[in-house]
């Protein structure tokens, strides 16, 4: 369990930078900081998804709580506004804890107050769960939902569309803000509700100031629930965009306890990172359209699914924790999707066709079903809906599909145009790719190579002799003009692309591929002196830097406006997802001993203290290249959490 004290939860400072995430199944989720306080425009209660896993509303923003007793009133809540922080209700914190779902612990004047919030597994509802634990007298309790009602990239401000009724029902209330927007339901054990509907005009979102985003925000409140509780006595609110049954109800706490539960059934729980990792990765598996149907979102907040994020993580999130039906429905849901040739890079938020603007999202593709072949032996899946696939995605390569996508004549593969960025240093500010690597990037045909192999392994165990032979002589041309073209002989490591006649000397991680994938491409001989050159120029203590200090593009710090991290995205930040192929890469190098092991495990411990920063229990999508390496990007990344699980479990054994 992640807790926190007084200590922390009085200091607004301390306490408003640490964030906690919990999901639904469905792309949506509640979020927000320790001392109740938003700090970012994705935070909410409620952040429904419209269209699973997208289309992603914050609904409920926040609930604000007061007690009343004996005459006096002390709020339970705090917000920023413009040089002030009001109320100051995380001065009454006792408690924060976090395991499977937030829990706070309010104590004021003999009073102590517990509140739980979880959400309905695949239903877009969040429950907010009161318990008076002790208290000299019975108490009021009133609550005051705050809604915003709008696309989770927005703000919304008052305005004179927003409609402002409320049908009040026992034990219900709804509202329909908008004529486009979904109906939102608010159950309440009984209580009385006074209709005060009002505008509360200027929240600030710290985070959204820091990244130079528009950062004030205005919010509805219909007006005030007031509970009446008696020590032992509870109460609860569900806010919903779904029609909900008394079934979804009864029990769902404890049913949602019993799921993650189940989630732990694989997991050594005496390991700390491993607990919280098993349930982190648990957040990003979502369902896409029909139900059954699974993918990944890459990352909370703002990340939709994407296909290479999903591929990457796949065997970190699904296999590593002996969850092989989700990884069987992801692989056949995005099976689905392929077009020429391309595995899509990403889903838009809203719901439009997806983009096909990927090279590597593809290969990995074939790695993440080779992976779940080894887990679990299921050849009639890869067979009758996976081969198939795959062998128009190699035919498609071969004549060429989008972006100049095709296998060049020295059997390795060209990706790329003006304009574009098809690897997965996709920073882009306008027009303007910030690494392009257009040509033969380093990466790409290790992937494209080990491609081949799985091909050729396939179409060997089912009994396709001509094609494990195309295959296999097209990995065979690949793997020789690799080797004799990437080879930087000045400074004993790979060139980290090929554009025709020019070589790109940057020290960039993307070589660890060629030694870390199943079938590696790059010579043995050389593997020792190219981890040598990574040891020295790109480890830190969270994972591998993007580019080396060196270089006089590195950035050391990831700060500033969206243009200024847009620049800066993989000009030097560190990678914790690439921590994964490194210690792959490690044991290949130098064996797997007991002092290898150690040295090994001794690279996950500062995700111990990470687990208690910025986002609770999970692992952040980058940190800065310069130290102490401050945490970055998206608060909870899925590649982050899948590649170190990955790591517990395959290269570890625990």
């Amino acid at each position: 369990m992640i807790a926190f004290h007084k200590e922390i939860l009085k200091n607004y400072e301390r306490a408003s930078h640490r964030e906690w995430v919990i999901g639904n199944g469905l792309g949506g989720y509640a979020s927000s900081t320790i001392c109740g306080g938003n700090t970012r425009r994705y935070h909410g209660l409620l952040v429904s998804s419209v269209k699973p896993p997208l289309g992603r509303m914050v609904i409920l923003s926040k609930v604000e709580e007061t007690i009343h007793i004996n005459g006096k009133s002390y709020d339970l809540s705090c917000n920023k506004f413009p040089e002030t922080i009001h109320p100051m209700g995380h001065q009454n914190l006792e408690l924060f804890s976090f395991e499977f779902y937030p829990k706070f612990i309010y104590s004021v004047d003999g009073i102590r107050l517990e509140k739980n919030i979880y959400m309905i597994f695949e239903k877009n509802a969040t429950i907010i769960f009161y318990r008076l634990l002790e208290s000299p007298r019975p108490i009021k309790l009133s609550l005051m939902s705050f809604i915003a009602c709008r696309r989770f990239h927005e703000l919304t401000h008052e305005n004179p569309f927003f409609n402002q009724e409320v049908e009040v029902n026992e034990g219900l209330l709804r509202m329909k803000p908008y004529k486009s927007s979904p109906m939102i339901h608010l159950f309440y054990s009984p209580a009385q509700f006074a209709n005060n509907p009002l505008w509360y005009l200027n929240f600030e979102y710290e985070e959204e100031y820091r990244r130079g985003l528009d950062y004030r925000e205005d919010l509805f409140t219909p007006g005030d629930l007031t509970f009446d509780l008696a020590p032992g006595g509870s109460c609860f609110l569900i806010a919903s965009t779904d029609e909900l049954s008394s079934s979804d109800l009864l029990q769902a706490e404890f049913k949602e306890t019993e799921r993650k539960k189940m989630i732990l059934k694989n997991c050594d729980k005496d390991n700390k990172i491993s607990f919280s990792l098993f349930l982190a990765a648990d957040s990003f598996i979502v369902q896409r359209g029909e139900k059954g149907s699974a993918s990944v979102i890459a990352g909370y907040h703002w990340f939709s699914d994407w296909g290479r994020d999903t591929m990457i993580s796949l065997p970190g999130l699904t296999l590593a924790t002996g969850r092989f039906d989700l990884a069987k429905s992801i692989l056949n849901t995005f099976s689905k999707y392929v077009s020429e040739g391309m595995l899509p890079n990403r889903f838009p938020d809203e719901g439009e066709e997806p983009d096909y603007n990927t090279v590597d999202a593809t290969l990995w593709f074939f790695n993440a079903a080779y992976q779940y072949f080894l887990y679990t032996g299921d050849e009639g899946f890869i067979r009758t809906i996976l081969f198939p696939v795959f062998k128009d995605i190699i035919q498609w390569h071969e004549k060429g599909t989008r972006y100049q996508i095709h296998v060049d004549e020295d059997g390795l593969l060209y990706a790329g145009e003006k304009g574009t960025q098809l690897t997965w240093m996709d920073a882009k500010v306008g027009d303007q790719a910030i690494t392009p690597r257009i040509g033969k990037a380093v990466e790409v045909n290790a992937l494209w190579y080990n491609t081949l192999r799985i091909m050729e392994f396939f179409s060997d165990r089912f009994g396709y002799q001509p094609l494990r032979d195309h295959y296999g002589s097209m990995a065979e041309t690949a793997r020789k003009n690799f080797n004799r073209l990437f080879w930087n002989k000045d400074k004993d490591c790979l060139y980290d692309c090929i554009y025709k006649e020019e070589m790109d000397p940057s020290i960039r991680p993307n070589q660890i591929f060629a030694i870390s994938l199943p079938f590696p491409i790059l010579r043995v001989e050389k593997h020792r002196s190219v981890l040598k050159v990574i040891e020295k120029e790109l480890l830190t203590p969270y994972g591998l830097r993007s580019l080396s200090p060196k270089d006089p593009r590195y950035v050391g710090k990831y700060s500033g406006n969206v243009l200024a991290r847009d620049k800066a995205y993989h000009q030097g930040t560190v990678w914790p997802w690439l921590l994964g192929p490194y210690v792959t890469t490690f044991f290949r190098v130098y064996g797997r001993n007991s002092k290898t092991i150690e040295k090994a495990k001794s690279l996950l411990e500062p995700f111990r203290d990470h687990l208690y920063e910025g986002g609770l229990g999970t692992i952040c999508e980058l940190f800065d290249g310069d130290p102490p390496h401050d945490a970055n990007g998206c608060i909870s990344q899925a590649w982050s959490v899948a590649e170190l699980l990955r790591v517990i479990v395959e290269e570890l054994g625990e």
